[in-house]
């Protein structure tokens, strides 16, 4: 499956944020470009929370997605916010002990995780989503450290594997380790 984009456009009051993009996404693709351009507004356009005011989109599958805010359960833990979409919780607790959580941590309530464990589960809840054929990731090394997105991003190559992936960062280095092809967009004038 591969996502079409046809001369998709987007507005906001007077301010133009796409004007006639088009893409072809065959597989894993990195999304870069300056605050504003649209990238985050593709994605929601992607998932159905945006409409696009002209153009058309063919071949999203069932979307996992990870937002800019990392929409947790605050009462549950890591392991079951990951498997709220399915999935298994031995599974789940793998892959948080792989980047970087202990066990204490792994019996905490959301709430208590740091920023950037809260950003590791939210990316671990789409990739895990076992339904998912679309993943749709904004800014997912958020709250990282160096060591972290390295981690993080083996972990999104290994697991977003077969699936059409739209990743949006500003993180040139994280984009480099994906090793994905980018495109860059530009903002409108």
């Amino acid at each position: 499956m591969s996502i079409q984009i046809t001369g998709l456009c987007k507005a906001f009051g007077p301010k133009a944020v796409l004007r006639g993009f088009t893409l072809c996404a065959d597989g894993p693709l990195v999304l870069m470009g300056p605050s504003g351009c649209g990238k985050t507004t593709l994605l929601r356009i992607l998932m159905g929370l945006e409409r696009a005011d002209a153009g058309e989109v063919t071949g999203v599958g069932r979307v996992a997605a990870v937002f800019q805010e990392n929409r947790l359960c605050p009462q549950l833990t890591a392991a079951a916010n990951i498997t709220l979409p399915g999935g298994a919780p031995k599974t789940a607790e793998r892959e948080l002990r792989a980047l970087g959580f202990a066990d204490a941590e792994l019996a905490l309530p959301a709430a208590q995780l740091s920023g950037g464990q809260m950003r590791r589960t939210a990316l671990l809840r789409a990739l895990l989503c076992p339904q998912a054929q679309t993943l749709l990731l904004d800014e997912p090394f958020t709250g990282m450290d160096a060591e972290l997105v390295a981690q993080a991003a083996k972990t999104i190559v290994r697991l977003a594997a077969g699936r059409d992936t739209l990743l949006v960062t500003h993180d040139a280095a994280a984009a480099a380790l994906l090793g994905w092809p980018v495109v860059q967009l530009q903002a409108m004038a």
